[in-house]
């Protein structure tokens, strides 16, 4: 998996010998994509990174909806998946090979 990081926008692209991603119950699929996005995203960054229920940090979502964050809610960075209501990001990467994540961050990338 490659992924490009920009200030609005992160794109991960689908390698030969990546893991499937995909399950609908609980956003299993989208959970894991996340999940192996993690410590690609820590690299570029430098920061650490955590994956979570964005309900439980207070935004006003469906409560299976899931994000990344970094842990340092001063210079933040979050990566969700903006059109998950409609389409789980792990469908689009199995079906066109690369799928984008909005990015909201606080800091320069």
């Amino acid at each position: 998996m490659r992924i490009e990081l920009t200030q609005t926008k992160c794109t991960v692209y689908k390698e030969k010998g990546d893991p499937v991603f995909s399950g609908v119950k609980n956003a299993a699929g989208e959970s894991r994509l996340l999940y192996h996005m993690k410590p690609i995203l820590e690299k570029i960054t430098g920061k650490k990174f955590i994956k979570k229920r964005m309900w439980k940090d207070g935004h006003l979502v469906d409560e299976m909806q899931q994000y990344v964050r970094t842990e340092d809610k001063e210079n933040y960075i979050m990566i969700y998946n903006g059109s998950w209501q409609i389409e789980g990001a792990d469908t689009i990467l199995k079906r066109e090979g690369k799928v984008s994540f909005i990015v909201v961050a606080n800091i320069d990338i």
